[in-house]
């Protein structure tokens, strides 16, 4: 079967076109607009691991030596965060914005930080 130069392109249009114009599922209308805060939170010594903090704002949160291995962070945005200590093994920090945030002693074996943006002005 042979199609015309110009199918694929339109083909590609109409089903863009589709998903832009079908409503959202409420259940994924409402999770799409839900934005948290953790600010001036003491999480300091809690076992967060596998926990999903990602598109999440965090704001002086104390969070030394706490279990965040294979927690994500993806596109969550971090300042004043103090992660002394804590076990960030296999953590994920994908296109999360970092700034002024202290990661002595911590354990970063095998997070990932691709696209992370680190930034230390105040």
């Amino acid at each position: 079967m042979k199609y015309s130069k110009y199918f694929l392109p339109l083909a590609a249009f109409l089903l863009a076109l589709t998903i832009l114009v079908l409503p959202l599922p409420a259940q994924a209308q409402s999770a799409a607009t839900i934005k948290a805060n953790f600010e001036n939170a003491d999480l300091s010594g809690q076992d967060l691991s596998g926990q999903d903090f990602s598109y999440l704002v965090f704001s002086k949160v104390n969070l030394q030596s706490a279990n965040l291995s294979k927690a994500k962070f993806i596109g969550a945005d971090i300042t004043n965060v103090d992660f002394t200590n804590a076990n960030l093994q296999e953590a994920d920090f994908n296109f999360a914005f970092i700034n002024v945030s202290t990661f002595k002693g911590a354990n970063i074996t095998g997070a990932d930080f691709t696209f992370a943006i680190f930034d230390s002005k105040q």
